[in-house]
């Protein structure tokens, strides 16, 4: 990681908001729209800020949206980076770098999945508490404070159980498979995740994960399941459904971590 650059970016964001965020958001595909309902705003494209990639893929609008959130100071990225777009890793984990140098001390990570685990169903909301890294690589700052049991906070887990017992929303809880993509699994593939204890397969958020953690950030992840994963129903996947019921959920996933926000 290229430490001026961050250094760089993240001066170019404390120039452009007084806001200094304590929480960051990371907005999978197609739930950007959370960024649409903080309050007074700062949207900076990504295009702007120094060292920044650029989201390429659909349903991820690439803009960091600065401000508050049920009273919370924010900062959400509507959209992040994939190592498939041909990003490095250290590309992909940049935002998380800045985050913690503007003052984000707690990280909450979303993404849109396939569902693995067979009582799933798309639309459901999957809180994950553990991961499966398959993506054949890992970042890694400081060894001596990475401890992979300990990557998503136990207590906002529990909160976000509470929240959802409040707001009347069932969620799950499950282990989240990344897998560096573009393609989709196979059906042995997924078969194989399934027996190795994987719950929901995505193509992000755990370099993300564990960077955050690395820096001493809180870390929540949450998953929308957009489809079931391949061979565990008989139809084809495809990104447009992704995108589809995401937006289908997004009601209930606003509604979700808002009431997380508020309670933090």
């Amino acid at each position: 990681m290229n430490e001026l650059k961050a250094r760089e970016a993240a001066e170019y964001i404390q120039h452009s908001t007084a806001t200094i965020p304590k929480i960051g958001l990371i907005l999978g595909s197609g739930l950007g729209a959370l960024a649409d309902e903080i309050e007074q705003p700062v949207r900076l494209p990504y295009q702007s800020i120094p060292g920044f990639p650029v989201s390429t893929v659909t349903g991820h609008a690439g803009h960091l949206v600065i401000g508050r959130l049920e009273g919370k100071p924010v900062a959400a990225m509507q959209g992040r980076f994939h190592f498939y777009e041909g990003y490095s890793i250290e590309k992909v984990t940049f935002p998380v770098h800045v985050m913690r140098l503007i003052g984000v001390e707690t990280l909450i990570i979303t993404n849109a999945a396939g569902g693995i685990n067979k009582t799933f169903s798309p639309g459901d909301l999957m809180v994950i508490t553990d991961h499966i890294n398959n993506m054949g690589f890992k970042p890694f700052l400081q060894a001596k404070s990475y401890r992979p049991s300990e990557i998503y906070t136990k207590q906002f887990i529990t909160l976000a159980e509470i929240v959802a017992e409040k707001i009347g929303l069932k969620i799950n809880k499950g282990v989240y498979v990344g897998n560096s993509g573009p393609s989709y699994e196979t059906p042995a593939e997924i078969h194989m995740l399934e027996k190795l204890g994987g719950d929901a397969v995505g193509m992000s958020t755990i370099p993300e994960a564990i960077t955050a953690h690395q820096h001493g950030m809180n870390v929540l992840g949450i998953s929308c399941i957009s489809n079931m994963a391949a061979g565990i129903l008989d139809q084809p996947l495809n990104h447009e459904e992704v995108i589809e019921t995401a937006n289908k959920v997004k009601i209930d996933f606003i509604r979700f971590v808002k009431e997380i926000l508020r309670d933090l």
